[in-house]
């Protein structure tokens, strides 16, 4: 820390000086760079140490947010998720701490979700103020590269690697980036006031896949002591090169480039509208579009990342899994081409995953819902698939190897479409924030009583600061949340009164006991 006439909120670095600002009492330090801009040659190549600046770099404003497809007015459910200005050189991050001093405050890392396509570490909603403030913690937000510059698979010309038969070899370039800042904030972080031992990488959605995969991580994982893991979708297929480079070449056409070279010529404007291209080529009826997907290259990923935390490497790292009650509404409880889905489109659509009686699956689901209507139990076997039932799964496994995991369920409806949102994926963000006025373009919040919403805010905000410090989420305001175990599976309910129940998606995980495994 410099306490030179620069004033208190100069930090100097290997790399160079920063100079952040103070708001609202929090010392905050935006568009620090993490690794080289990823442009020209970079493009498609895995992140590369940032060579550093003379002089004093100005941190106060937020830089760039990674590209990404962006429609005027945001979308009915969260208001948008990124937001201009967008640039290639977008690798940075942002840093709150209550005093970049000598504290040694325990680390929260934030990856945000989007699809793999959107999303950007500088939105307000992902804000770091409200944990530095309340629970004396130092936090990171990060952006990385999602799309097309971070999913995308070229194959072998990406690295100019190749194994002994040719075959493409390095890909994630998203994983690559989120590696240099988590080793950025090991190596730096004890400057801002916080503790490299003792690191919490937290993510929801896509951000978690990415926070899973970071945990199996031979490197990572020595620089990771918990996690959270908020709505996973770890029940999406994750393929492998060959799998992959059949969407490349779609990309390739609808890029109109004959191969990578090509593409690095391209504006990057260009590259995100041939990314909505492959949105529809790669959207099926009843599934969650995911145009770009990481890749199990056995590179930088070598197994898919729901196994990443039950390999006996990951035993130590304390984990924290959850999910929310609907969570496949936000994707189609609004979306009209759902609305008039019959019993025997959804009744196929079961039978792409479950072996046996397709119907009996479908009756099942619907005595879970009075008057469910077929869009109803489509959502929920969604929901299931590929969230709750990987995600207890996960949990099952750490708890039969005697692994530490917590798990919970969000619960608590919004209002707004009449109910139809209910408790939609993304809905227990603000409250693990604790930051609702952050929220008021989205209308996912709206019409949610405040008391009702301010008290669960406060108990979720609190549990997820006491996980962070100690590895532990209990706090005062709960129940007595216990650990997942193999007989009680203990899950922590969190609604307009939360409460602590066993084997809270027992219906899910005994149904799901006959779908087709991979």
């Amino acid at each position: 820390m410099d306490h030179s006439p620069d004033g208190p909120s100069v930090v100097d670095l290997e790399s160079g000086r920063l100079r952040g600002a103070v708001e609202e009492g929090i010392t905050v330090f935006r568009a620090v760079p993490y690794a080289a801009p990823p442009v020209g040659a970079l493009r498609w190549r895995p992140a590369q140490p940032h060579p550093g600046w003379s002089g004093v770099r100005d941190a106060t404003t937020d830089g760039p947010s990674t590209p990404q497809m962006y429609t005027e007015g945001g979308d009915p459910v969260l208001g948008g998720h990124g937001f201009p200005p967008f640039d290639d050189d977008c690798l940075t991050l942002n840093i709150w701490t209550p005093a970049a001093d000598e504290g040694r405050r325990p680390v929260l890392l934030w990856i945000h979700g989007g699809g793999f396509v959107s999303g950007s570490g500088s939105l307000p909603i992902y804000s770091g103020d409200t944990f530095a403030r309340d629970g004396d913690l130092v936090v990171v937000s990060i952006n990385y590269r999602v799309g097309p510059l971070g999913y995308l698979y070229p194959g072998a010309e990406c690295d100019g690697s190749q194994d002994g038969e040719g075959q493409a070899r390095a890909g994630n370039f998203w994983l690559t980036d989120q590696l240099a800042a988590l080793r950025w904030v090991h190596e730096n972080i004890a400057r801002f006031g916080g503790d490299p031992d003792t690191i919490t990488v937290a993510g929801q959605s896509g951000g978690a896949i990415s926070t899973a995969a970071l945990a199996g991580h031979p490197e990572a994982r020595r620089m990771v002591q918990r996690v959270i893991l908020q709505s996973p979708p770890l029940g999406l297929h994750i393929p492998d090169p060959a799998e992959y480079l059949e969407r490349t070449a779609a990309y390739l056409r609808f890029a109109g480039a004959k191969d990578t070279d090509e593409l690095r010529e391209l504006p990057w404007p260009r590259l995100i509208e041939a990314a909505g291209a492959l949105f529809g080529h790669t959207t099926r009826w009843g599934y969650w579009p995911t145009p770009f997907l990481p890749v199990r290259d056995g590179v930088t990923l070598h197994e898919h990342p729901a196994r990443t935390l039950l390999d006996e490497a990951a035993a130590d790292i304390d984990v924290m899994i959850g999910w929310t009650r609907e969570e496949a509404n936000f994707g189609f409880a609004l979306d009209e081409r759902y609305a008039a889905a019959t019993r025997e489109q959804v009744v196929a659509r079961i039978a792409d995953v479950f072996e046996g009686d397709a119907g009996q699956v479908y009756d099942a689901y619907a005595r879970t819902r009075p008057g469910a209507r077929s869009v109803d139990v489509l959502m929920d076997l969604i929901t299931d698939e590929l969230f709750r039932v990987p995600g207890v799964e996960l949990a099952e496994g750490r708890a039969a190897a005697g692994h530490p995991v917590w798990a919970y369920q969000f619960d608590l409806p919004t209002p707004v479409y009449d109910g139809r949102l209910a408790a939609a994926h993304c809905l227990e963000l603000p409250f693990v924030f604790h930051n609702f006025d952050k929220w008021s373009h989205a209308p996912l919040v709206r019409g949610i009583d405040p008391a009702v919403r301010d008290g669960l805010a406060d108990a979720m905000h609190r549990a997820w600061i006491a996980f962070v410090r100690t590895g532990d989420p209990n706090h005062g305001g709960l129940p007595t949340w216990r650990r997942y175990g193999a007989e009680s599976r203990t899950t922590m309910r969190f609604d307009s009164v939360v409460t602590s129940v066993d084997d809270l998606a027992g219906h899910s995980r005994t149904l799901h006991e006959a779908r087709t495994r991979p």
